[in-house]
């Protein structure tokens, strides 16, 4: 078997600059998507089981926005726990705060948030 160009399978290094996620499709998930969908930047695809939110650059979900979106309260608002309750998986790095989380596809653009030091070794 030999390897060409046209190959679907042919390996491309270059950054993607995307990231994203992949959720439940149910109740929850499908108001996630709806809020996700008029983002900028932002694409949802649905599928019969699950939901791709994939965004160039940078994806955020603010939980006070999805709590009121899905009717969440003052007493019990929507948190971390939640979104991790329908998501499966997601590419880009991913950072945790209190009233969000946020997905950059360049890993360095998160080095603020991770206390990376970008300044080269010596």
């Amino acid at each position: 078997m030999t390897k060409t160009d046209s190959s679907p399978f042919r390996s491309d290094p270059t950054a993607s600059g995307m990231c994203g996620c992949t959720i439940m499709n149910n109740q929850d998930g499908y108001v996630i998507a709806a809020l996700m969908r008029g983002k900028p930047g932002v694409t949802v695809t649905e599928f019969p089981s699950m939901i791709r939110i994939d965004a160039v650059g940078t994806l955020v979900f603010d939980f006070d926005e999805i709590g009121e979106a899905l009717g969440y309260g003052d007493d019990e608002p929507f948190s971390q726990a939640n979104l991790e309750e329908v998501m499966s998986t997601h590419y880009g790095r991913m950072i945790n705060l209190d009233d969000r989380t946020v997905f950059f596809a360049n890993p360095e653009d998160a080095a603020d948030y991770i206390g990376f030091d970008l300044a080269p070794a010596r």
